[in-house]
């Protein structure tokens, strides 16, 4: 007998779409009229969307925090764990921080990243390509919702020579 296999209903998002999503957002934001003081992208998979957002909006003050949450396709660790080096955010009482990932998944991560900031930055919000109904967080910016699987361009393939792409 054969083990089951579950079959993950998938989105597929391509880099024609990570132009266009980090686009709509940053015009989302400008529409607010609130231009973030800082853009914090989540590494990994907010790292470009960040970067997009940035040059969108013309902000140059920019900053990466990585957490580990995935370790595989829908599969993660019991919570997520901000990794070192985490960002010193002295100064920035009175900043906008804009926080950007690729999707809001269970919001676990995007929890943690906006409570860091919390009572360190004026004010934060959220902007991800993708918000999935169950999320625990509430992005200000979204570009689609779904509650499929999504596969990224920057992860649809193994990693050069092996490797982990979680």
């Amino acid at each position: 007998m054969y083990g089951r296999v579950e079959m993950i209903e998938r989105e597929t998002m391509s880099w024609d779409d990570l132009g266009t999503g980090t686009r709509a957002l940053a015009e989302a934001v400008h529409a607010d009229a609130w231009i973030p003081d800082l853009v914090l992208g989540i590494s990994r998979g907010g790292l470009l969307v960040a970067g997009g957002i940035a040059y969108a909006l013309g902000v140059k003050n920019t900053a990466t925090m990585s957490v580990e949450f995935y370790t595989g396709i829908d599969e993660r660790l019991e919570m997520p764990m901000l990794l070192p080096p985490v960002p010193d955010l002295v100064d920035l009482d009175e900043a906008r921080v804009l926080i950007a990932d690729d999707v809001a998944d269970t919001g676990a991560t995007l929890a943690l990243v906006r409570d860091f900031c919390a009572g360190r930055v004026a004010e934060a919000r959220v902007a991800v390509l993708y918000e999935k109904p169950r999320s625990e967080v509430a992005c200000e910016y979204v570009w689609r919702r779904s509650d499929r699987w999504i596969t990224f361009p920057w992860s649809a393939l193994p990693p050069v020579g092996g490797g982990d792409s979680a």
